[in-house]
């Protein structure tokens, strides 16, 4: 080190940070999101408006017990908001008032305080509340963001981009593709007759037909006494096997909705029908509903119960009717024997029967 390096300025050190999936990586990531925009447009497809508007419909005619505030207007859009983002969050005032945005501050992993968007026809309003003042119901949150939820088509990103791939691919061969155009073989003649054939000839969009003569088959090496046939031209897409890879796709992603792929076979049958049914509204509509109804409980200081079966129709009602059938014929058994009516409770209980249900 010599006399004039005291004088140099020293290079800045390189500050070094670990990147790791956490907050920030996660929060970032949200917010590229919703100002960019997701970067598939699986939630375009029929199949995925289908299912969401099976989550939609579903909501709309449930049972609401305990608040006026949850009207079928209200249950709908939560429902959507849940199905495409994965949260929804209503201003409680003298009814719910959707936001389209929102951050917030947290303790414990718990919201405590909002600023929400509003929107307006002459443009968007700010506002600030409290966690008690804001109706926030998440699905599919995470230990890393509990305050956040997701979508189920953000938790399938592969098949859902699979499907718009697949979706994507079929328009632009349709659009594209020479389909209906042949080639069709045809004596020679003069150039003006066979510029005449090949403008008269159209396909289905548009596309000429090729027409060649045997001078342009010698010219192009084929044996002019070889056997002249018409040549299709619409590409065969039978052997890239995309039907059973679009069915796949479209069966993914209504199974991550909670939706049994057989619900959208041609071939299904009626019993086929109400078992999905019953699948839909037992395993992701009522649980969907206990979070509202629980988030709705917290938040309105009132008991709120919403009920998605009744309104379904999603229990077995045979089995019901002959369930009911047994278990009145055992009072009758019970009560002509002499049992003591605990004896009777704990059979009851036994099977999972309160003395309501009885």
């Amino acid at each position: 080190m010599g006399f004039m390096d005291l004088f140099r300025r020293k290079a800045e050190p390189n500050e070094n940070r670990a990147a790791a999936q956490g907050y920030t990586a996660d929060l970032i990531a949200a917010r590229h999101e919703w100002l960019s925009g997701r970067s598939d447009v699986a939630e375009l497809t029929a199949t995925v408006q289908s299912c969401v508007s099976l989550w939609e419909s579903g909501f709309t005619l449930a049972d609401v017990k305990g608040t006026d505030l949850l009207d079928r207007r209200a249950l709908a859009m939560l429902a959507r908001a849940l199905a495409l983002r994965g949260e929804a969050v209503f201003l409680i005032r003298d009814r719910l008032v959707a936001c389209t945005d929102w951050d917030m501050r947290t303790r414990n992993g718990e919201p405590t305080a909002y600023r929400v968007s509003v929107g307006e026809i002459g443009g968007g309003r700010s506002e600030t509340a409290l966690a008690a003042e804001v109706l926030h119901v998440r699905i599919g949150a995470s230990m890393v963001t509990p305050w956040a939820g997701t979508a189920p088509l953000h938790r399938a990103s592969l098949s859902a981009g699979l499907l718009q791939e697949v979706e994507t691919a079929l328009r632009e061969v349709w659009r594209n593709a020479p389909i209906g155009s042949q080639i069709i073989p045809l004596p020679d003649s003069s150039a003006e007759d066979m510029a005449g054939l090949r403008a008269s000839f159209r396909g289905a969009r548009g596309q000429a037909l090729i027409v060649e003569g045997v001078a342009q088959a010698v010219a192009a090496g084929m044996h002019p006494g070889l056997e002249k046939r018409v040549e299709n031209l619409t590409p065969d897409l039978q052997r890239a096997m995309t039907a059973e890879t679009l069915e796949a796709a479209r069966g993914a992603i209504c199974a991550a909705y909670g939706i049994l792929p057989a619900w959208l076979n041609p071939a299904t049958t009626g019993p086929a029908i109400r078992e999905c049914q019953r699948q839909l509204a037992t395993w992701t509509l009522q649980p969907l509903a206990e979070l509202v109804a629980e988030e709705a409980t917290v938040k309105l200081g009132t008991r709120v119960s919403i009920d998605v079966h009744r309104a379904l129709q999603s229990f077995d009602a045979g089995g019901s009717a002959r369930a009911l059938a047994g278990i009145m014929q055992a009072l009758a058994t019970a009560k002509e024997a002499g049992l003591p009516h605990s004896t009777v409770a704990a059979a009851f209980k036994a099977l999972d029967w309160s003395e309501a249900k009885g």
